[in-house]
């Protein structure tokens, strides 16, 4: 077995593994690099209308949104991942989901009339969940890709999440090439915060488990894991908590570091100062189903939010689509976005914030003209940028 990062040495093989990740395709590119999106959006000045001011997600692309379990076992697809929520914008939101729906598109070599067919969709859809549309999974509406993975979640169990993301279902972490050893204080630091009361309460607050169960430390180890977040401190802790029935359920723990957004807040906006209370506040707004299962904390001095991973949280995967399914993909992927932010809007809000997305809309596209220029105009930087660093990482591996 190869030797392990020592924790000194875990900084360059973050930032060389986050390079070529952001190698593989244009959208996975667009995944991580949300800095650029709103270097981008800065230079546009006021291209883009102002929303009202609620929580968006900050990152909306395609691969943040998915099936999640709520406390008590019910599954819906909202939100997944809210590190760079903020008060702000709604528009970002949509803008960012419509580049990576467009760059999927680019990807599956569909044609262009297909991205223009993808961007009304993703109108309508979002404006279907301002109007609190259901997201009921029928075969009309929802695409085969989201109807696989909601079948595949709601049949999932511990082992299944287990051997996905330890690959052994017994109460340890299997070290490798995604779990790392810890540092002394990091071990110390995780066990600290395992024997705290606010974690206790999390995890005994899902899955009817008994209110007064202790919690116990098992195993822990830092996890390289995601994209744009590679370098932050990021965690897999099990714990064991007493089962209804009796005996120990093995519970994993995810502890991820909360740096600043990328995405920026709406002037005037209040928002919790500390990072990992952003997050969570943003996620219980966005994403009731995820918020509520998190909780913000302090682990070697640094904010970081921790949540339970159940075996029905899992990622969508577009990468792939056909003309009929990109589309289908467009409607339903913005109605849950829609849904996400109508749920913080009175009926007069949500009344002036649809009116001015029905402003600039041409005879032959039914869908607001900066949104599809945004678009465009995104492609194009990111495009470029995407074929720049690939130039750059060849140069540096050759």
């Amino acid at each position: 077995m190869a030797k392990l990062p020592a924790p000194d040495d875990r900084a360059a093989i973050l930032r060389d593994a986050q390079r070529l990740k952001m190698t593989r395709s244009a959208h996975a590119y667009v995944r991580g690099s949300t800095a650029r999106f709103y270097e981008w959006l800065q230079e546009a000045g006021g291209k883009v209308p102002q929303g009202p001011q609620v929580w968006i997600c900050g990152d909306c692309h395609s691969g943040n949104l998915g099936p999640i379990s709520s406390a008590r076992g019910q599954v819906a697809v909202q939100i997944r991942d809210l590190d760079q929520t903020v008060i702000g914008n709604p528009a970002h939101d949509l803008i960012r989901l419509g580049l990576s729906l467009a760059t999927a598109a680019r990807g599956s070599n569909l044609p262009g009339v297909t991205t223009a067919l993808m961007v009304e969709h993703m109108v309508e859809g979002y404006e279907a969940g301002l109007d609190g549309e259901t997201l009921a999974p029928d075969e009309e509406t929802t695409p085969k890709q989201v109807r696989r993975v909601l079948k595949q979640a709601l049949r999932r169990r511990w082992k299944d999440l287990a051997r996905e993301r330890i690959e052994d279902a017994r109460p340890t972490i299997p070290l490798g090439k995604r779990f790392w050893p810890l540092s002394e204080a990091e071990r110390a630091g995780l066990k600290g915060l395992a024997g705290e009361e606010g974690l206790r309460k999390l995890v005994t607050g899902l899955q009817h488990r008994p209110d007064d169960s202790p919690v116990e430390f098992l195993d822990g180890a830092y996890w390289m894991k995601g994209c744009s977040s590679l370098g932050r401190l990021r965690y897999a802790v099990l714990v064991g908590v007493e089962a209804e029935g009796g005996g120990l359920e093995t519970v994993l723990i995810d502890v991820k570091e909360a740096t600043p957004a990328a995405a920026p807040s709406a002037p005037g906006a209040k928002m919790p100062a500390d990072n990992a209370r952003r997050v969570v506040a943003g996620a219980r707004a966005l994403s009731p189903f995820l918020g509520r299962r998190m909780l913000a904390g302090k682990l070697l001095r640094r904010s970081v939010v921790i949540r339970e991973l159940t075996p029905q949280d899992l990622k969508l995967d577009i990468e792939r689509l056909s003309r009929e399914e990109a589309v289908r993909a467009a409607h339903y992927l913005a109605l849950v976005v829609g849904r996400a932010h109508a749920r913080q809007m009175d009926a007069s809000t949500k009344a002036a914030w649809r009116a001015e997305l029905a402003r600039n809309r041409s005879a032959t596209l039914d869908a607001p003209f900066w949104l599809w220029s945004a678009i465009v105009e995104l492609i194009q930087s990111h495009e470029a940028a995407y074929l720049n660093h690939c130039r750059r990482y060849a140069l540096q591996a050759a």
